[in-house]
């Protein structure tokens, strides 16, 4: 199975369910994680991004779960995650090559910049950060 955004979600339901359970609420628009890490989802790669900001991997957080600041950039790289009909492809012996993306951004007072070299619709784009909504 290839993953998606470095391994942060996973297709697998009973995988993404561990995870969310892990989480806490920090404001609307961000989650903390294990290892002094937050995440907010991306309305680009309609995925979760995540930053180390406890002052170990050098990006910086303004603290505001409602319109968090992330410094510098957030730089993605990974392979779309596979459709049900590649999976088929694959378990019946056929050959699938990977698809590269990019997600590079700033997040800036809840909003966030895509930066032209994004493989997503949203390159060139700035929008506000979503809620995260759990259900």
């Amino acid at each position: 199975m290839r993953h998606d955004l470095a391994g942060f979600w996973h297709r697998c339901d009973r995988r993404s369910a561990d995870l969310v359970a892990h989480m806490s609420a920090i404001g609307s628009k961000l989650r903390s994680l294990e290892g002094g890490k937050v995440a907010f989802k991306c309305p680009g790669c309609n995925q979760a991004h995540h930053v180390t900001v406890d002052g170990s991997r050098g990006w910086t957080f303004n603290g505001d779960g409602d319109k968090p600041t992330f410094s510098p950039s957030v730089l993605v790289r990974g392979t779309v995650p596979i459709t049900d009909e590649e999976h088929a492809t694959i378990m019946s012996g056929g050959k699938v090559s990977p698809v590269p993306f990019v997600c590079h951004s700033f997040v800036t007072d809840g909003r966030i910049r895509f930066l032209s070299d994004c493989t997503h619709e949203l390159a060139g784009q700035t929008v506000d950060l979503p809620d995260w909504i759990v259900t």
